[in-house]
């Protein structure tokens, strides 16, 4: 394979969870494997799931796990712009790894968006110097011709950057030929000159079958099929937004071994507004014998024996749905019991006695559940940090991002938190990944629970990882027409595709 310094690809989708982010990290490791400097980007991201990388930036987890895929440290310049919704209409505003203030969609959409075009253009311009290739992902669809105007994720930074487009499609969810033809069609001339073509994600059965359609698809627009990707269970690799969460079913599809013990672990996870790094949980979901569901009832409390409180970009926010829906009660009721509650972030504050919030909430004094001996104070300063440390007497890292300042007053150190009883509190985000804590936690909260649950003690968290990134890249290299992708990354869109009408409105 040929490398050419500086090539690229942007992988668009027709909708939203179409698997953009799957797609550029299969892509990233196959050309990995290959010998390829590769890296990922995405210019804008809007996710409540992020990371904090060695230099203390904060980025989408989505572009974290795509750098893993390529096997290359993350940084800011992989996610220059990162929304963090805090409600349906305003998002905290991430500029390279730091936030620089609330803004609603109408004003970031007014102006502010495209003054960021200078700095997204320049971060792909410096991994594009750095890197063999880099494979971008876009957000939502290319065609959404409402905001085509300040569009610097899609076909804003495809245009400026003279990169080729590949669509992504999910033909599970039905339409997708429709979808292929529409997005074209509702592009710009100019725009439509770089969509090279398209890639059909989460098939399910006979090829052959689906191959007449593809080749109406090439005779209706021009354009090359770049490859039919299977449906695959067991792909649990980070989300970017809450989209794949559903209540009352599993957290992950992750296929993994049976019980060690002679009793499984049920988790219950409160699906709070807002939650943020949920992600946290597929550690847990990945142990055998662990079973971690959502909920949103206080009922579906009674037979778990975890309880988490997962972090939250809305603290008092999700304090008030608890009381509301009851679930304060019952985690109340838990602790009394002695039976197990972990809180995470957010879910680590509002079980505090108190929370001083005149920033996220601007609620000011609130009461918290006071299951733990913590008072919070919000901080304007973002507390973003890579701590390493040591807890159950094994070593554990974590990640940090919080505006909330806890200050602990009792228990017993747990992590940066506390511990009271069965109620556990941190503001470590990925904690669980540690393999050597996780088990030992686990052990823990199974005694406390009455289970004859027993941690298998070969289960790597980071190995599972690399395994299913590595399944990502067989799909690309076995499903997909690599060939026509390397030269799509290494020459760019093809010439003379046809324009298909009516275009863009005016």
């Amino acid at each position: 394979m040929k490398r050419g310094p500086g090539g690229g690809l942007l992988v668009a989708g027709t909708t939203s969870d179409a698997g953009k982010s799957v797609v550029t990290a299969g892509i990233c490791r196959w050309l990995v494997r290959q010998g390829v400097k590769v890296a990922p980007f995405k210019a804008q991201n809007m996710s409540l799931n992020s990371f904090v990388t060695r230099e203390g930036a904060e980025i989408g987890r989505a572009q974290a796990m795509q750098a893993q895929a390529a096997r290359v440290e993350p940084t800011a310049l992989m996610n220059p712009v990162l929304l963090k919704p805090g409600s349906d209409r305003s998002s905290q505003v991430v500029l390279m790894g730091r936030p620089v203030g609330e803004m609603s969609a109408r004003g970031y959409h007014g102006g502010r968006q495209e003054a960021l075009l200078g700095t997204v253009l320049d971060c792909l311009a410096e991994l594009r110097g750095t890197y063999d290739a880099v494979i971008c992902e876009g957000a939502g669809s290319p065609a959404e011709i409402n905001l085509r105007r300040t569009d610097i994720v899609n076909m804003g930074i495809a245009r400026n950057a003279r990169l080729p487009v590949l669509v992504v499609g999910d033909i599970d969810r039905g339409g997708v030929f429709a979808s292929f033809f529409g997005t074209v069609a509702l592009l710009s001339r100019e725009d439509q000159e770089l969509v090279a073509g398209f890639l059909v994600n989460k098939f399910r059965g006979d090829v052959s079958l689906l191959e007449p359609g593809l080749d109406m698809l090439r005779g209706l627009t021009g354009r090359h099929t770049y490859g039919v990707l299977p449906y695959r269970q067991g792909l649990g690799i980070d989300e970017e937004d809450g989209m794949a969460v559903s209540l009352r079913t599993p957290v992950r599809e992750s296929e993994v071994s049976a019980p060690v013990g002679e009793d499984i672990l049920r988790v219950a996870v409160c699906a709070v507004p807002l939650m943020s790094n949920f992600t946290d949980l597929d550690a847990l979901a990945a142990e055998p014998g662990v079973v971690v569901r959502f909920v949103d009832r206080a009922e579906e409390l009674a037979d778990a024996d975890l309880v988490v409180v997962p972090g939250t970009r809305g603290t008092v926010r999700a304090l008030e749905w608890l009381r509301r829906r009851g679930l304060a009660d019952a985690l109340v009721r838990r602790a009394a019991e002695g039976r197990p509650v972990l809180g995470i972030c957010g879910g680590f504050q509002l079980l505090g006695e108190h929370i001083d919030d005149e920033v996220e909430s601007r609620a000011g004094a609130v009461d918290g559940l006071g299951l733990l001996p913590v008072r919070v104070r919000f901080a304007r300063e973002k507390t973003l940090a890579r701590p390493v440390g040591t807890a159950l007497g094994e070593p554990v890292e974590g990640y940090e991002i919080h505006h909330g300042v806890a200050e602990v007053t009792g228990g017993t150190p747990f992590l940066d938190g506390c511990r009271v009883g069965q109620v556990w509190g941190t503001h470590w985000h990925g904690s669980l990944e540690s393999d050597g804590f996780r088990r030992a936690f686990l052990r823990e909260v199974a005694a406390a629970a009455g289970r004859r649950f027993v941690p298998a003690p070969g289960t790597s968290f980071a190995g599972l990882r690399e395994a299913q990134l590595d399944r990502l890249g067989d799909l690309i290299e076995e499903h997909a027409d690599t060939d026509a992708l390397w030269r799509l990354i290494e020459s760019g869109a093809p010439t003379g595709l046809p324009f298909i009408p009516p275009g863009a409105p005016a």
